[in-house]
């Protein structure tokens, strides 16, 4: 395995994890970190998926470690509010793995139960096939040892909320430096280049490898080698966010264990109780709406939720939505923002830096880097990207909403043929209209339609109901399930008290 001599260009959350991956899989490498000592990392709430915990496993990193820390909470699931109308009472994606019957499939339950329950409501889904559901609702959590609980994994079935900021801060001085990652603060003035990409930074720092983690800016990838870059805002609108956060009045009960994302006119508004504040932001589209009107209509959100913002302090923020045509390029390769963004729906952000690294170590541990290991780190990393921004899109083309302009024209917009991303689109759309395959686990498709009212399959159309008598058994016996894992839950530590017992002491 080669010893690389890697720079790392930019600090912030996506430049400390590459420099934690890479010097944990390449310990005798020799890898710097290069910030400007001019920019500023904005400290907004992060919100994760469970796929982090591979990542950390892989860098030997407990909880315990970097969560006081970080100000970080569990997280259990992502709630929608207003996303399919307006006073939807919304709905819930909850991690981990729904409930199997042996008796009737999980799709045949729920179309069942809806036919001969009209009035079930959509809430319900998720409270009958997900275990899960029994935590977030009654705003607790335990470890789930002895399996109490069917289907949930402690480990691998949570995600966080923290201060991303601080996550890079943690990296940096507990991680990164204590095993050799070089670190200097220095603005970069100049950029030599040559054939095979950069020569030198400032003609004093050389390496094999430069990582371009300099966020939208993409000062290497973009500003210095040209690569072309898809804008996706004709799939994905929103390219601008106002972020803040705010103090709790509640803490026992405003710290729940999901994050809440609320749809409005022109956007919507994100959730993340962190442990020693709520992190909250307005996300929209400057095309529909100024962003002065969208901070006011931002306050007036909170105004409604009685939320004390006086002493909070508004961030803007400009998004570049898409990816460039090629993320590794030559002897630069991007990880974060600088290769690409969705939008921060479905708590995405992260993600791409955790996966995009897993495939960056897989191809890098070769030793010897060829043009067919970047062609085929580019498709991978692209094929997911799009893959993610088709799934986020679902979160907007399933709704029924008409009250603004921005919402008419998510509702009649095309999805297809746009860009080459398309064919994933469509096997999405197939998998929802074929009821062999409408349940993915792997994507959580299953829960954002039906929560849209959307039902891929009806059963009057591919079936006849059969036994009705034994599907109302059926549907009896799922209801003791729920209200049994109910009971099992309402006795456990709430997610305050769970926290100040495990994490923050």
């Amino acid at each position: 395995m080669k010893d690389y001599k890697i720079v790392i260009l930019g600090g912030g959350s996506a430049g400390w994890m590459t420099a934690a991956t890479l010097v944990k899989a390449f310990p005798k490498s020799n890898i710097t970190v290069i910030e400007s000592p001019n920019i500023k990392t904005v400290g907004v709430g992060e919100s994760t998926l469970g796929q982090i915990n591979n990542w950390l496993d892989f860098l030997e990193i407990r909880d315990e470690d970097f969560m006081p820390f970080t100000n970080a909470t569990y997280k259990l699931s992502i709630r929608f509010e207003n996303f399919y109308k307006l006073g939807d009472k919304g709905f819930h994606y909850p991690f981990g793995f729904p409930f199997e019957n042996d008796e009737i499939g999980n799709k045949e339950f729920w179309f069942f139960k809806k036919k001969l329950l009209p009035k079930t409501p959509i809430q319900d889904y998720a409270n009958s096939i997900s275990p899960q559901m029994a935590l977030v609702n009654n705003n607790v959590i335990f470890k789930n040892e002895k399996g109490e609980l069917p289907n949930f994994n402690f480990k691998y079935h949570v995600a966080y909320h923290f201060d991303a900021s601080k996550f890079g801060e943690w990296l940096k001085e507990y991680y990164c430096k204590p095993k050799g990652v070089k670190y200097i603060k220095e603005e970069i003035k100049s950029i030599e280049t040559n054939s095979d990409g950069i020569k030198s930074l400032n003609k004093k720092h050389f390496a094999d490898l430069f990582i371009d983690c300099t966020g939208f800016k993409s000062l290497l990838l973009d500003k210095t080698l040209k690569e072309p870059f898809n804008d996706y805002t004709d799939l994905l609108p929103n390219n601008s966010a106002w972020a803040t956060s705010v103090a709790y009045k509640d803490k026992k009960n405003e710290l729940k264990p999901y994050t809440n994302c609320t749809a409005l006119k022109n956007g919507w508004v994100w959730n993340i109780p962190s442990w020693d504040k709520i992190g909250t932001g307005y996300v929209y589209s400057d095309k529909y709406i100024s962003d002065e009107n969208a901070l006011k209509e931002f306050k007036k959100y909170l105004d409604s939720k009685n939320t004390d913002y006086s002493k909070s302090k508004f961030n803007n923020i400009k998004m570049r939505v898409g990816i460039h045509e090629r993320i590794f390029v030559k002897n630069v390769c991007a990880i974060g923002l600088s290769a690409g963004f969705i939008e921060p729906l479905e708590s995405n952000g992260l993600l791409s830096v955790h996966e995009f690294l897993k495939h960056l170590v897989k191809i890098l541990k070769r030793g010897v880097v060829s043009q067919w290991d970047k062609d085929n780190f580019n498709f991978t990393c692209k094929t997911f990207f799009d893959e993610f921004a088709e799934f986020v899109s679902f979160h907007y083309c399933l709704s029924s909403r008409t009250d603004s302009k921005y919402w008419k024209d998510i509702k009649n917009r095309s999805y297809f043929d746009k860009r080459k991303c398309d064919i994933m689109l469509k096997k999405n759309i197939e998998c929802f209209m074929n009821p062999n395959t409408f349940f993915r686990s792997d994507a959580g498709t299953h829960y954002i339609s039906t929560g849209m009212n959307y039902f891929g399959a009806d059963v009057t159309d591919r079936q006849v109901m059969g036994d009705i008598d034994k599907l109302k058994e059926i549907i009896e016996k799922r209801k003791r399930e729920s209200k049994k894992w109910d009971s099992i839950c309402k006795n456990k530590n709430s997610l305050l008290d769970f926290l100040k017992r495990y994490i923050h002491k």
